[in-house]
C-alpha cells in the first residue's frame, strides 16, 4: 500500500487533500499541532488515518515518523499567514522554514527517499514587481517574513534535490478558496471571510480600494494539482497553481452577489503593511506537464459549490 505522510493535514488545504488520498486508497499520516487547522476537518477520514497532535519543530516525534518510510510527503505545515509573520516573525521562521530545512536533512543524513517530497510555497514570493502574469524563473520580491521563509525553503528544498538525489518539487499557491476554510480566523483567506459575511448579514473589512486583483482557484483543481505534481515521475522545480487569470475584489465581490442574490455590506480601511496590489499566474508550466483543471469556470463554479457548502453548513449549526 502507498504510504503518505501530510504536515498540516488539518489545515483547509491539507485536509482537503488527505480527504481525497483516503479515496485513493492510500495509507495516510497526519502530523498537525491544530493551531491553525481544526481536527473536525478530519471527521470523515478520522478513523482511516493515523493522526499525531504534534509540532513539525519538535524534531525527535518528526524523526520517529520520517523513519516509517513513506512514499510521498506533502509539506504543507506552516503558519500560513502574512499578517501573522509580520507580528511574530522568529516564530514564523521557526515553523516555515527550520522545520522544512531539519526534515530534509534527517532524509538527507538517513538515506530516506521518498518518491517525492512536495513542499508548499506561496504566490507571496513574487511581491509587488510589475511583471504580470508572474513566471516561476521571473523576479521574486518577498515582502514580509512569511513570504522570505516560503522562498528560501522553497530553494532548499531544491537544492537538496539537486546536491543529494533526492526527488523534490515545489509549488506556488495563489488564492485558494472553498469548503473547509475557516472564516472565524482573522488570518483566513478573504473569500471565506466575505462568505461568512454574505450568511450572516455583517459588514466586510476591504484593505484598499478592491481593485487590487488575485488569481483564485476552487480547493478542488489545488488538490487535483497537489496529487498530480507529486506522482508525476517528470516534475521537477517550481510550479504555480492557479488558473492564470486575474480578477479584481470588486469584480469578485459582484459575481459573489449575484450568485447568493444578497449584496455585501463593505467598509473600506487603508491597506496593510506587506499587502501585494496585483497577482495572477503563468501557469504553463503546470500544463505542459499535462496537467488539466476540473472547473474550466473555476472562479464561477466553485463560487457557486462553495457557497452551497457554506450555506448548507450553516444550516446544520
Amino acid at each position: 500500500m502507498i504510504k503518505v505522510l501530510v504536515t498540516g493535514g488539518a489545515g483547509f488545504i491539507g485536509s482537503n487533500l488527505v480527504n481525497e488520498l483516503i479515496k485513493k486508497g492510500y495509507e495516510v499520516t497526519v502530523v498537525d499541532d491544530l493551531s491553525m487547522g481544526s481536527i473536525s476537518n478530519l471527521t470523515e477520514c478520522i478513523n482511516k488515518i493515523k493522526f499525531y497532535k504534534k509540532d513539525v519543530c519538535d524534531e525527535k516525534f518528526m524523526h520517529y515518523v520520517l523513519n516509517k518510510n513513506y512514499d510521498y510527503i506533502y509539506h504543507l505545515a506552516a503558519i500560513s499567514s502574512v499578517v501573522a509573520s509580520v507580528k511574530r516573525p522568529y516564530k514564523t521562521h521557526k515553523v516555515n522554514n527550520e522545520s522544512v530545512v531539519k526534515i530534509l536533512e534527517y532524509l538527507r543524513v538517513k538515506e530516506l527517499h521518498p518518491k517525492k517530497f512536495l513542499y508548499t510555497s506561496s504566490a507571496a514570493v513574487y511581491g509587488n514587481y510589475p511583471e504580470l502574469p508572474k513566471k516561476e524563473d521571473g523576479r521574486v520580491e518577498p515582502l514580509t517574513p512569511y513570504a522570505v521563509d516560503k522562498y528560501a525553503s522553497e530553494r532548499m528544498t531544491l537544492v537538496y534535490g539537486d546536491l543529494y538525489n533526492m526527488s523534490v518539487v515545489a509549488v506556488r499557491f495563489f488564492n485558494v478558496f472553498g469548503p473547509l476554510q475557516n472564516p472565524d480566523s482573522q488570518y483566513s483567506g478573504v473569500l471565506s471571510i466575505i462568505t461568512k459575511c454574505l450568511l450572516e448579514d455583517s459588514e466586510f473589512t476591504l484593505y484598499g480600494n478592491g481593485r487590487q486583483t488575485r488569481d483564485f482557484i476552487y480547493v478542488k483543481d489545488i488538490i487535483k494539482a497537489l496529487i498530480f505534481i507529486a506522482e508525476h515521475d517528470k516534475s521537477k522545480g517550481v510550479y504555480n497553481i492557479g488558473y492564470g487569470k486575474k480578477t479584481s475584489l470588486l469584480e469578485i465581490i459582484q459575481v459573489y452577489e449575484n450568485i447568493t442574490g444578497k449584496k455585501l455590506k463593505i467598509n473600506f480601511e487603508k491597506s496593510r503593511p506587506g499587502d501585494v496590489y496585483d497577482s495572477f499566474a503563468d501557469i504553463s508550466r503546470l500544463l505542459q506537464l499535462g496537467f488539466t483543471v476540473d472547473y474550466k469556470n473555476g472562479l464561477k463554479k466553485g463560487l457557486e459549490k462553495y457557497w452551497r457548502y457554506s450555506y448548507a453548513s450553516k444550516k446544520k449549526k
